[in-house]
């Protein structure tokens, strides 16, 4: 008997599975807030310096606050006051002939900055003045955040797959808790810095082992609606951040508040099982054999486990080496391991690069930043029911090798709209953001089905810090825009689309048993059956 007969008999996809995934909804409500939390709390507003000392009426009389901007800051282009310079002295002809032509000294703001506070009330920015030459100091923020994650998912992948997915979830609510709030209150730009990059090690537990959890607890018939309804939490809370960043207008409390669903799921984690899948694969056949019978119990399935006896469950895997530890260097023992690792962090890599591209320049198609931000999130939901529809009608590799490709596309094409169409432009960026999630919603189900159970967590492990890495630098892409406009969006979408040709060449898991051994993976076969699809068996599955 295999571990799949035993979840269909005792029903892979009842009230047990359904409670698992709404236990572990609750902290994945954190995970969007987090990753999309730079474009709040590191915003920009408008600003121009302060006239400091020289603001006083001795000096300007009786000039009213607009005249005294005249003769200070030089203007724009496009006729704002300048965020940067100042003039070295007052100005006084510019009140009296304003388009006479002359090129007065200028120097950086000597006396800090005057902020807009009619959008946000307090960012980074405003706090530490991370503006005009400290710029590029605030852009780094996400990079630094993003660093943690990817740091953090090489650890908790690691550790999940040798000490267990319960204990390891619980470490990474607690810890991302501590970090979240000591985030919040620095008083600091290096404070806040370190602390972030630990908030991001610590969430990557969250994101890496929450969906292995669900995925490995439900049957092959399930796996594509709970791959899909477990991402659905994330497009939801994407655009549910906007409007909670909208009445949290603070970068302190806005941090603390998108942390605090975690207390909840702290209260709620003596709920969620651990994975008989890795009991088992590790020898604990008395744990697996506990939560089989919660599971049986709650999905009214009891007298299925009367037959079935710990001393039994230990020929449902045939796991070699016995109690044997994994690590990533097992990733590189085998010849098709090392071939799917390869294949599989390539597709991460620009999956996440590209997503994340679109997602943080919410400033770039020239609408308001909260209205953007919901646009990307609400643009996901209908995503999801393609993504549905695509995976059970064409198959992993399909779906994910052709969401690549349209992203790509969807980026190249807005390379050659004009600004001024911005309507134009913020539509094919949406639906870019749109093939974007859908490509993400397929490589967390497609890697899970990929990797065997003895490596499932290092696999997702390694992928997500290969995607980390690509988020890291998704930032210092868009920066290319200031060497060369179409830059950046030709770099995106040569990733996206490279990314869609490596995940063609990946192997089809729709309606395939989970891999439970490094053995099953190297055994696979692929058989031509009805249509065009692939699907993949392993000799050991018979």
């Amino acid at each position: 008997m295999k571990f799949e007969n035993i979840l269909a008999e005792l029903n892979g996809f009842g009230t047990f599975q359904l409670r698992n995934i709404l236990l572990l909804v609750i902290p994945r409500v954190t995970l969007p807030f987090h990753f999309l939390l730079n474009n709040f709390i590191a915003a920009v507003p408008l600003h121009h310096c302060s006239l400091g000392p020289l603001g006083d009426e001795g000096v300007f009389g009786n000039l009213t606050l607009e005249q005294r901007l005249t003769v200070s800051i030089p203007l724009e282009e496009d006729g704002t006051p300048s965020s940067c310079q100042m003039f070295a002295e007052p100005q006084y002809h510019l009140l009296i002939n304003s388009s006479h032509i002359t090129n007065p000294p200028t120097v950086p703001c000597q006396n800090g900055w005057v902020y807009a506070n009619t959008t946000f009330k307090s960012t980074l920015a405003t706090q530490w003045d991370l503006v005009c030459d400290k710029k590029s100091i605030n852009r780094t923020t996400v990079t630094i955040f993003f660093m943690g994650v990817m740091f953090g998912a090489i650890i908790f992948g690691s550790l999940s797959d040798r000490f267990g997915r319960r204990k390891m979830i619980l470490v990474s609510y607690l810890s991302t808790i501590f970090f979240g709030f000591a985030s919040a209150f620095s008083y600091s730009f290096a404070m806040f810095a370190v602390m972030r990059f630990f908030t991001g090690f610590a969430i990557s537990g969250i994101s890496i082992i929450s969906i292995v959890l669900c995925i490995e607890w439900v049957d092959v018939k399930h796996r594509t609606a709970v791959g899909v309804l477990m991402s659905i939490d994330w497009s939801i809370s994407t655009a549910l951040l906007p409007v909670v960043a909208y009445f949290v207008n603070d970068w302190r409390y806005l941090t603390a508040t998108v942390t605090t669903p975690l207390f909840l799921a702290v209260i709620t984690w003596r709920w969620i099982p651990e994975s008989a899948r890795w009991l088992i694969s590790n020898g604990k056949m008395n744990d697996a054999h506990f939560y089989l019978s919660r599971c049986a119990k709650v999905n009214h399935r009891e007298e299925f486990l009367a037959d079935l006896k710990p001393e039994t469950l230990s020929q449902v895997l045939l796991v070699e080496g016995g109690n044997k530890k994994y690590s990533y260097f097992d990733l590189l023992r085998t010849p098709r391991l090392r071939r799917l690792a390869l294949l599989t962090g390539c597709v991460w890599m620009g999956v996440a690069c590209t997503y994340y591209g679109i997602s943080l320049n919410v400033t770039g198609f020239g609408v308001n930043i909260y209205l953007t931000q919901f646009i990307y999130g609400a643009i996901e939901i209908p995503a999801k029911a393609f993504v549905y529809i695509s995976l059970n009608k064409i198959g992993r590799r399909m779906t994910q090798a052709g969401t690549l490709v349209l992203t790509g596309l969807c980026i190249f094409s807005n390379i050659f709209i004009p600004h001024d169409l911005w309507l134009f432009r913020t539509a094919v960026g949406t639906l870019g953001k749109g093939f974007s999630e859908a490509s993400f919603t397929t490589v967390y189900l497609y890697t899970a089905e990929l990797y065997p159970t003895v490596l499932r967590q290092n696999g997702l492990g390694y992928s997500s810090f290969l995607a980390r890495m690509g988020v890291s630098i998704s930032p210092l892409i868009i920066l290319l825009e200031d060497v060369w406009y179409p830059l950046s969006g030709a770099v995106f979408s040569t990733m996206a689309i490279a990314a869609g040709l490596c995940a063609s060449l990946l192997p089809e898991t729709q309606n395939a048993r989970l891999p439970e051994t490094i053995e099953d993976i190297e055994q696979t076969r692929y058989k031509r059956l009805s249509g065009n699809v692939l699907k993949c068996y392993s000799e050991s599955y018979v």
